[in-house]
């Protein structure tokens, strides 16, 4: 199975690479940034993470991790309804009236348990869901895999982030460093699924999640009915 798995992402990655250029026109530029963001990634930033997650309990992680997605949803619930998805946006603002009252602060995630469910929601999908074209793929120093279209929207999603306004400096960016400390710890699991050229791996895996999350799980076929 795992040789089958293998040769199935081996294809796909090579099938892909033979259309680089109509999405990836600045390959060389963005893979430069790519070598650079692993390298700490691998000598920094993967260890602390590793360690965040060894040494403290997992209700611990949870709960901080439950914090920033409560933080976030703001951003979900702003977008839910520029994307006319009004039921969302209503169960997104339900869940952070819930989540920072009951939840106190957004440790405990009690609107799930409600049936007030999570989307996932940003800018760079609005954008998309408007009709506007991703674009050539880029990969951003520090902040990793990107198009213009979503590097846009990262820069008005900053805008409506709870953590921007926090008027102390010193709380502001260690609560910044905690959100990445939290984000990387979440995707130590996923580390080990990178095989091959690791970026153009990560280009796909990014390219082709856009594309889901975009179409709300909808993906084009472009290769057809197989009979």
């Amino acid at each position: 199975m795992r040789i089958q798995l293998l040769l199935m992402v081996s294809l796909l990655v090579l099938s892909f690479s033979a259309k680089s250029q109509d999405y990836d026109p600045w390959m060389r530029l963005n893979q430069h940034f790519f070598s650079v963001n692993d390298y700490f990634d691998q000598l920094l930033v993967r260890p602390i993470a590793l360690t965040y997650t060894n040494v403290t309990p997992r209700f611990f992680q949870v709960g901080v991790g439950n914090v920033f997605d409560n933080l976030q949803d703001v951003n979900v619930a702003i977008n839910d309804f520029l994307q006319f998805k009004i039921e969302d946006g209503l169960s997104d603002s339900g869940r952070i009236i819930v989540n920072s009252t009951i939840g106190i602060g957004g440790i405990l995630d009690v609107a799930t348990s409600m049936g007030l469910y999570r989307n996932e929601e940003d800018f760079g999908q609005t954008l998309g869901v408007w009709g506007l074209d991703a674009g050539p793929y880029v990969f951003l120093p520090v902040f990793g895999a990107s198009n213009l279209r979503d590097s846009v929207g990262m820069m008005v999603d900053a805008l409506f982030n709870p953590i921007r306004h926090i008027e102390n400096i010193e709380s502001r960016y260690t609560l910044y460093l905690a959100d990445e400390l939290d984000f990387r710890s979440s995707l130590l699991a996923y580390d080990e699924l990178i095989i091959g050229d690791r970026y153009l791996f990560v280009r796909e895996a990014y390219i082709q999640n856009r594309e889901y999350v975009v179409n709300d799980g909808e993906v084009i076929n472009e290769f057809g009915d197989f009979k």
